[in-house]
């Protein structure tokens, strides 16, 4: 062999050699890439599994075992300051409502229900209850007890209405409260357009009074009030000597009594409140005032005489419904409330606590909690509660209700006279006929539903 073929050779042995470490060189490197990749891959889908799916779904069915259906209700009413005693009053026959529904093991729609109530304090005040409002909505509460005073329930009426959700106020009894055309207010009280010229009737054909002083406290209840009866008063043949406002906050009035005084009145009527109607009483006396004092239902409270005192006697005030004693379910109603709260009624309880059950009726007429869907049913309302038969007219008001006359004797109200609306017959204010105007099957604990009746307050009210 020569030289140069034996270069050459060796040159193409190196070569060879080199090619073959490289070509290992690169297998390797492919078979750690394509492992790594392979590892990355199987790490990047450990996500739940596309066929686990339908165990999730399943899971997230109802079962025949589950539990009652939780469903809120809600309340509104002022919890604290100067009125919480009537609001505190009208939740607690509200939660009286919810337990005895809930000892029924009520169903809707075949499904087991379990009534909560979802209490909020409006204070009494128009602006909280329209945050109030808002805050039962957020809740997720089906419907609502509420709230007490007619410049709550206004405000409030709009937020409830544009969320679908009805409103059954106990005791607003302002007119406007349902002529705002929302399909959603409805009222278990007579208004002030049939309060106002009860009173009035009463003042001018029973008291035979012929001049009369008007005070009202600047809200929507109290100046709705002391309107409705200054027109009935005025075209009866009235004198209205004065026309007088204060709030529902103060407490001193003898500026405006010492005014009215020298107009010598027959009467005063005054469209307030009870924190303010009893100074005022206390007030008339001390200034040796010989009219008498006539109020709405805002002062037909225990709490007035507490707060007017021995000069208490002789006022007088209406107050939608029947005597309590004298209501179908009443007495079984007072015993129940006071051993369940140590406490007698104050006001609205029975009507809070009849709300309750309304919604309930018409939740299982409609076979569903939803209130889109039992809403329609709350109008065609026909039931008989505590308080008698309630049924809505087509703006949510009560059809027939009655009205009494209650006078303060010996330290207590006494009924005077009963007024039924709409031809309703009248029922005896004497408390010797209670047991007529109770029956002894009257429900209260559970009313229940009528067969066929067609008997179908800023600020209070």
């Amino acid at each position: 062999m020569q030289p140069a073929t034996l270069d050459t050779s060796l040159s193409l042995i190196r070569a060879s050699r080199r090619w073959n470490a490289l070509t290992f060189h690169h297998a390797r490197m492919a078979a750690v890439i394509a492992a790594t990749a392979l590892a990355l891959t199987g790490c990047g889908k450990e996500e739940p599994k596309p066929a686990e799916a339908p165990k999730a779904e399943a899971a997230a069915a109802p079962k025949k075992d589950e539990g009652p259906l939780t469903v809120k209700i809600g309340l509104a009413a002022p919890l604290t300051g100067s009125q919480a005693h009537i609001g505190q009053d009208i939740k607690a026959g509200g939660q009286l409502g919810v337990d005895d529904l809930n000892a029924q093991n009520p169903e809707v729609g075949g499904r087991k229900i379990k009534f909560e109530l979802v209490a909020e304090d409006d204070e009494a005040d128009p602006t909280k209850a329209a945050n109030v409002a808002q805050k039962l909505v957020d809740a997720k509460v089906v419907a609502v007890v509420g709230h007490f005073n007619s410049g709550a329930s206004i405000p409030a009426s709009k937020v409830y209405s544009d969320a679908g959700i009805p409103q059954i106020s106990p005791s607003s009894t302002n007119p406007k409260y349902t002529q705002q055309g929302f399909k959603t207010t409805f009222r278990v009280v007579a208004n002030d357009d049939q309060q106002g010229p009860v009173n009035a009737r009463y003042a001018l054909e029973e008291l035979k009074a012929k001049k009369i002083a008007v005070i009202d406290d600047s809200t929507a209840y109290g100046q709705g009030l002391a309107d409705a009866f200054t027109k009935t008063a005025k075209d009866g043949g009235a004198e209205i000597v004065a026309s007088e406002h204060t709030t529902d906050k103060d407490t001193d009035f003898k500026s405006i009594l010492t005014k009215i005084k020298s107009k010598k009145p027959d009467l005063i009527f005054f469209g307030g409140i009870d924190p303010q109607a009893g100074p005022m009483k206390k007030q008339m006396k001390e200034l040796a005032i010989t009219a008498k004092l006539m109020g709405g239902d805002g002062i037909q409270t225990p709490n007035f005489i507490k707060l007017a005192g021995d000069a208490a006697d002789g006022t007088l005030a209406s107050m939608p419904g029947l005597p309590k004693d004298q209501m179908p379910g009443g007495k079984a109603f007072l015993e129940k409330f006071k051993a369940k709260t140590g406490k007698d009624v104050e006001l609205f309880a029975p009507m809070g606590y009849d709300a309750v059950f309304v919604f309930y009726e018409a939740m299982k007429r409609a076979g569903s909690t939803d209130p889109a869907k039992f809403l329609p049913e709350v109008g065609k309302t026909s039931y008989t509660g505590v308080i008698g038969p309630i049924a809505f007219d087509d703006k949510g008001d009560l059809k027939n209700g009655p009205l009494t006359i209650y006078t303060v004797k010996g330290g207590a109200w006494e009924p005077l006279k009963v007024s039924a609306m709409g031809g309703a017959a009248p029922a005896a204010p004497a408390a010797a006929d209670a047991k007529a105007a109770a029956p002894a099957a009257a429900p209260a604990a559970a009313p229940t539903a009528a067969p066929a009746a067609d008997a179908k307050k800023d600020d209070k009210k």
